[in-house]
């Protein structure tokens, strides 16, 4: 079951990362993955090893990140930057407007202020421990479940 969101991966230099994406992607039945940057792309043995066969199943393409959150928001879905910045919206209190477009970025750097600047929202994970940051695969599976269970309830 496809429920109306997609991510965009925007230079995520681990293909470990990218493989569990793609994982994550086929659990929740993401509508697509897209890939932009110099984030890898399958085929490949690193990406294979996490998505254990997802990466031949979940529709994905390459893309040009400022074109496609320009085309998504032009055809008026939601575009989200995953990203700790000061207007940042906590993920427990966003309230997605379907569908939408999530967007996360790299796994020190995140995102180039550009794409978060043509992101309509800005989502930030809620933290408490004493680092503020999750691996990028790991906050892609808590914004992707968050998403997809606010698509059943809402």
């Amino acid at each position: 079951m496809n429920f109306p969101a997609e991510a965009l991966l925007h230079n995520v230099r681990s293909l470990y990362n990218v493989g569990a994406f793609f994982r994550t992607a086929d659990a929740v039945g993401l509508s697509r993955l897209h890939l932009s940057g110099f984030t890898g792309l399958p085929p490949s043995k690193q990406i294979a090893k996490t998505a254990l066969g997802s990466e031949l199943t979940v529709p994905w393409q390459r893309a040009d990140a400022l074109a496609l959150v320009d085309d998504r928001r032009h055809a008026g879905w939601e575009t989200v930057a995953i990203e700790t910045v000061d207007d940042a919206i906590d993920l427990f209190d966003w309230q997605p407007r379907f569908p939408v477009l999530v967007v996360f970025g790299h796994e020190i750097d995140g995102l180039p202020a550009d794409i978060v600047q043509r992101c309509d929202t800005r989502v930030r994970i809620p933290m408490v421990g004493t680092k503020r940051s999750l691996n990028v695969a790991t906050a892609g599976g808590v914004v992707l479940y968050d998403l997809f269970r606010k698509s059943r309830i809402g």
